[in-house]
């Protein structure tokens, strides 16, 4: 099973949204058994909150089931736990460094060869989503099952 964990800054628009759209596309390849994904921020600014709310309205318009996930922040177990760590931007990677700077980091990967848009400040919900699925159908190599 590849273990997965999504990171972006506040774990309430990016993160959640490759964690929901991760989890329904191996649902929907009837590949579940296969991965494990989960979601989490570098910072601490909105620990305990849901998906923000225009995030979830763009994956109910794309029928991508909303999760149940309290934003949380990454944690050095979730160095160990995690087989692959992806990042959607290079303040992310930035912060990971700065947060663990002893640790391995080897299993840490941006989502694209360049940074998804934060949402949260650009409200392009639709490039942001577009960004997340072509970089997960790379990541999953879901087109070879």
């Amino acid at each position: 099973m590849r273990k997965i964990l999504f990171v972006c800054h506040g774990n309430i628009c990016r993160s959640q949204m490759a964690e929901a759209i991760a989890k329904h596309l191996c649902e929907k390849k009837r590949l579940s058994e296969l991965f494990y994904f989960d979601s989490a921020a570098t910072s601490r600014e909105e620990i305990g909150n849901f998906m923000y709310p225009p995030a979830q309205r763009k994956l109910r318009a794309e029928n991508v089931p909303v999760i149940k996930h309290h934003a949380r922040q990454i944690t050095k177990n979730d160095l160990r736990e995690f087989d692959e760590i992806y990042y959607m931007d290079s303040n992310n990677m930035k912060n990971l460094k700065r947060m663990f700077p002893e640790e391995d980091l080897s299993m840490v990967h941006p989502m694209l060869d360049r940074d998804i848009a934060d949402p949260w400040y650009t409200d392009d919900f639709d490039s942001t989503y577009d960004d997340l699925m072509l970089s997960l159908h790379i990541i999953l190599h879901l087109d070879s099952y």
